[in-house]
């Protein structure tokens, strides 16, 4: 949705009112109407009471779970947590153990173990989980969190504008009552087209947290422009549900045919979010290199962000995605594979010479969530550069990105 004219006209009219920054802390005086325009939207998204937007999406877990737990109590979470949640945790003071992923029954056992030893408990898991595209049996988690008579929170950053019937989320995808979850949150940099971080719930937790995090009320708030911009793209995707039916089209697509294909796909499933485990860091980066040259960018998750057995290629499939691409895709990534395993290195790559006779159009395989308009970078999908490819990165992502 980033550069859907919608969400640009939304942009361009927020800037002309409101200028680029609020400039304060919404308490004082960076309050403008745009932040409550998007608080009602997500709200209703979501199917809350009410919501608070922050600045930033990462802080935002820092914040609000250093903010609602401390040193009495325990924070027990799912074990590939993202590091925003572990930092929380860590600010917080509480007791951290992780559970078993989505194991809701080893969940259960260890509440039953140490529940007692704690003033209050807090659940922290993710609506899809990012480095595996799977999505956590979310009524069963929350059968044992009312056994234990825990808290909730959900982090929705891969889920939000994906899942569900109108995009929103795990709880729309499973049907829960909304009322069973206390904090619904995640970030608007992903399939909301914005940047910052929200938490959606009860009326009165969400004032509560107005006046009370820290994170809200000594930071300035979220820029107008982005508020605008993640407020329009609900709006459109309320509006328009066929880019959110073409993102599904593509995921299951792209899944389906890399499973033909005897690609290591993990767990993911009815998400865009499509692993190929290699099991080698050297061979990972090799093979991104390879598909690099061969105008398909997607992203090496290499140890020590994930064991070295499970590195790994992330693959992100879109709604811009034709069919073409995500066939053609999948063939050049099983060749490339294929060449890995027997052993067998591929001809170097050079900037203006590649190992395709066709032009160099990347296919783009590194965002998340539906889109609507094509971008520069030839056939109707994003890109950043221009005719030739970037220089490989030696940067190593985290587990949780």
């Amino acid at each position: 949705m980033s550069g859907h004219p919608t969400v640009v006209a939304a942009v361009q009219d927020a800037v002309a009112r409101y200028g680029s920054s609020c400039s304060a802390s919404r308490v004082l005086s960076g309050e403008k109407p745009v932040h409550r325009e998007l608080e009602a939207e997500l709200a209703a998204l979501l199917g809350t009471d009410d919501a608070i937007a922050l600045v930033g999406g990462h802080s935002t877990n820092v914040t609000i779970i250093g903010h609602i737990v401390g040193p009495e109590d325990l924070v027990i979470h799912d074990s590939l947590a993202h590091d925003s949640i572990l930092q929380g945790c860590k600010l917080s003071g509480a007791t951290r153990w992780p559970f078993p992923h989505d194991d809701h029954a080893a969940l259960d056992r260890l509440l039953s173990e140490i529940r007692h030893q704690y003033r209050r408990v807090l659940i922290l898991i993710e609506g899809v989980y990012s480095q595996d595209g799977d999505i956590p049996h979310l009524p069963a988690i929350i059968a044992v969190k009312k056994k234990h008579k825990a808290l909730m929170r959900i982090d929705e950053a891969h889920s939000i504008g994906v899942l569900g019937r109108s995009g929103g989320g795990i709880g729309e995808f499973f049907g829960v009552d909304r009322r069973d979850v206390e904090l619904w949150s995640g970030t608007m940099s992903k399939a909301l087209a914005g940047c910052g971080g929200y938490v959606a719930g009860s009326a009165e937790l969400i004032r509560f947290l107005k006046y009370t995090t820290p994170g809200f009320v000594y930071s300035v708030g979220m820029t107008p422009m982005n508020a605008a911009a993640s407020a329009a793209t609900i709006r459109q995707l309320r509006a328009d549900r066929e880019p959110l039916e073409r993102l599904r089209h593509n995921s299951r697509l792209f899944l389906r045919l890399a499973r033909d294909a005897g690609i290591d796909t993990g767990d993911s499933n009815d998400t865009p979010i499509i692993p190929c485990i290699v099991g080698d860091s050297l061979k990972t980066l090799k093979l991104s290199n390879a598909l690099l040259c061969r105008g398909i960018n997607v992203n090496p998750i290499l140890y020590p962000a994930v064991p070295e057995d499970l590195a790994r290629l992330r693959f992100f499939v879109t709604a811009c995605h034709t069919e073409d691409q995500i066939r053609d895709a999948v063939k050049v990534l099983a060749e490339e594979l294929a060449l890995l395993d027997r052993g067998c290195s591929s001809a170097p790559c050079r900037a203006g010479s590649h190992r395709t006779a066709r032009p160099w159009r990347p296919i783009v395989l590194a965002a998340v969530g539906p889109c609507a308009v094509p971008h520069s970078g030839g056939s109707g999908v994003r890109t950043s550069w221009g005719t030739e490819p970037p220089a490989m990165s030696a940067a190593i992502p985290s587990r949780s990105s």
